[in-house]
This record gives C-alpha cells, structure tokens and sequence, in this order.
C-alpha cells in the first residue's frame, strides 16, 4: 500500500465563499467580484443623489432653483436659443438613440459580433428600464414656471433623456474606440463627441425648464453605473474564453473588433 501521507487540499465545494470569490482562477472570482465592486462604487454616488432628492434636501433644492431660474431667464430672452435646445433635446431624446444604438446592434450581428452586439442591447433595455421603475419610485414633480418655454410629461428624478444620451454614448464609445488605435485624433474626437452629446442633452433639459439640474446629474450617473456593471461582465467573459482584455476606456471592450478579419460570436 502506498503510504502519501494525509491530503491536505481542500475540494473546491468545502472552501469558503470569500476563497471562491478571491480565486482569480475562477470565472465567478476575483476579477468579477472586483469588477462587481467597481460598478456598486459608479452607484454610490447616485444612491446618495437619490436620498437627497427623495428627502428634499434645502441645500439642494435651493441649488436646482437657482439653476432653473437662472437658465429660465436666459430663455425667455432668447428665442434662438429655445429653439436650438428644442431641436437638439427632440435630436437626443430616447427614441432616436434606441434607433442609433440598433444600427449599431444590426451592424455588430452582420460583423459577426453577436456577444457584443447583445452587449449593446441588454445595455441600452437594462438602463432604461432601470430608470423608468426609479422614477415611479421617486415620484419628483418637473420644475413649474410661471411662463414655460417648454413643458414635458412624467415625473423628473432621473432624466431619461440624460441617462439614454449617456448610456447611448457608453456603448458607442466602447465599441468604436478599437478603431482608433494608434489614431490619438481620432480618439480624442470619439471622445468629445460622447461628451457633448450627454453635456448638450443634460444641459437642454435644464435650459427648457423641464428638468432640474440634479435630474440630469442623476440620469448621467445613473447611465455611467449601468455601463460599467455591463462592460465589467461582458469583459468577464471574455477573459474566461480567453480572448484579449486591454484597457476599455483605450481600447473599447472588443479591442478585437478593428480587425477585418476577425470574427467572434
């Protein structure tokens, strides 16, 4: 008989759930549980926006009047100026970014990207369901003016015109930005363009009176959270599968995409 001494491993079913979580080899290990701590940190600063907002919170609701009163002046002075935030706010608003992001989704399938094509779809139906069910519960009434320039249905906390521009501006960036490597102009403009299309839209809820500013601060981190608890799994995955990780805000969470003649499902 042979004499090996007694085992002193331990079976992957007996270890703890702290070991299971901290185990890099693992696909539910390390790397997820830390990208899982990532995003729950993207949202602590919302969840906190959201009790002020809940508890009306003086100090804030004297900003947010301030704001409007300040945009809602400007306004009533400057028709141009109305017009150009209607036209923009109608431009940004959800329904044309799902129509975007669908292309996107459409193109990625024909590519061969299926996984990052679902990617984009769960991405863009999770944050706005997400945020349409914290509406309800927050119930906070739109700004009321004595002399609108614009009015809007619904209730206010989140914005979902922001957190659509910033989801929509999420996946977009995270898919294209493979197609700038070694182009530093080029991504640099895919940057700004993501920017200011959450900085115009945000900043034309306000303009218009519809919104108050912690509406809009609330749908952009809001949207930020709900990109980053997505790319942090889809990127999970990949590294389970083996295929290359990077840095996605350098490389997007495909950085494969650029490649012609690559294909993966």
């Amino acid at each position: 008989m042979s004499s090996s001494g007694p085992r002193t491993s331990v079976s992957p079913s007996g270890r703890s759930w702290r070991d299971r979580r901290l185990d890099p080899d693992r696909s539910l290990g390390l790397r997820l549980t830390l990208a899982s701590a990532a995003a729950f940190l993207v949202l602590v600063p919302f969840a906190l926006l959201a009790v002020l907002v809940v508890g009306a919170w003086p100090p804030l609701h004297d900003l947010d009047a301030a704001v409007t009163d300040a945009l809602h002046r400007f306004a009533a002075d400057h028709p141009v100026w109305v017009r150009a935030m209607k036209a923009w706010t109608h431009l940004a608003s959800p329904g044309p970014l799902r129509v975007a992001a669908l292309v996107v989704v459409v193109w990625l399938w024909r590519r061969g990207a299926r996984r990052l094509a679902l990617w984009v779809v769960t991405t863009m139906v999770v944050g706005g369901a997400v945020g349409a069910v914290l509406k309800l519960l927050v119930g906070r009434d739109r700004p009321e003016l004595l002399d609108p320039v614009a009015r809007a249905a619904g209730y206010s906390f989140p914005s979902g015109h922001a957190l659509n521009a910033t989801l929509a501006a999420g996946v977009l960036l995270l898919v294209f930005l493979p197609f700038t490597r070694g182009r530093p102009a080029a991504r640099v403009a895919l940057w700004t363009a993501a920017v200011l299309l959450v900085g115009v839209t945000c900043l034309s809820r306000v303009a218009l009176g519809v919104h108050w500013a912690s509406d809009v601060l609330g749908g952009c981190l809001l949207g930020v959270a709900v990109v980053a608890a997505t790319a942090a799994a889809f990127r999970t995955w990949r590294e389970r599968v083996g295929l290359p990780g990077g840095r996605a805000t350098v490389d997007g969470v495909s950085p494969e995409l650029a490649d012609p003649a690559d294909r993966h499902a």
